[in-house]
């Protein structure tokens, strides 16, 4: 019985030795930079990242969020190109279900003062009627039509990652004559 108990004793012994050996070889090897390397998440880009950080940042709702996003990015892809706008939905999937659920404006009459002004003036010009379009679908959705320029900062802000540099570039470039 006493050889039994030396033996499990030394037993037990001998395998905590190893596994503290281990531990200390492989925090030697860690600290030579040979350990394994551990994989860091790498958040990519999303709509839904996106939508949760306009509803966060801007105090709006997630329907307003992804709707005005919706109007932002049917915008840019009426002022790039096909191709860049692929680009920009290969890079940030979801935005063509973005852009479907911006308000539908079609129904809305015109309106008076300097907005019916904007409206008519609308008739001559695709680009003025593009931004009287984005207007009227921001306050559609309970949105002050001059939050559409804090939409786009934190858009920009949001992409402004290594996995989310091609899609700030295209919404940047679609967003051209909005901006400026």
């Amino acid at each position: 019985m006493k050889k039994i108990i030396i033996l499990l004793t030394i037993s037990t012994l001998s395998s905590s030795a190893i596994a503290q050996e281990s531990s200390w070889f492989d925090s030697l090897k860690s600290f030579v930079g040979m350990g394994e390397v551990k994989e860091q998440s790498v958040t990519l880009p999303s709509t839904a990242g996106l939508v949760e950080q306009l509803t966060s940042s801007l105090n709006v709702n997630t329907e307003q969020a992804a709707g005005g996003m919706g109007a932002i990015f049917n915008y840019v892809k009426s002022n790039v190109s096909t191709e860049q706008f692929g680009q920009l939905a290969k890079s940030l999937p979801g935005v063509d279900g973005l852009v479907s659920q911006m308000p539908d404006i079609s129904e809305l009459s015109s309106g008076k003062g300097l907005s019916g002004l904007l409206d008519k003036a609308s008739q001559y010009s695709d680009s003025l009627k593009s931004i009287n379009d984005i207007k009227k679908q921001f306050e559609a959705l309970g949105l002050d039509p001059e939050m559409i320029s804090s939409f786009v900062s934190s858009a920009q802000s949001y992409l402004d990652t290594a996995q989310g540099q091609d899609a700030k570039q295209v919404l940047t470039q679609g967003l051209g004559k909005l901006l400026g």
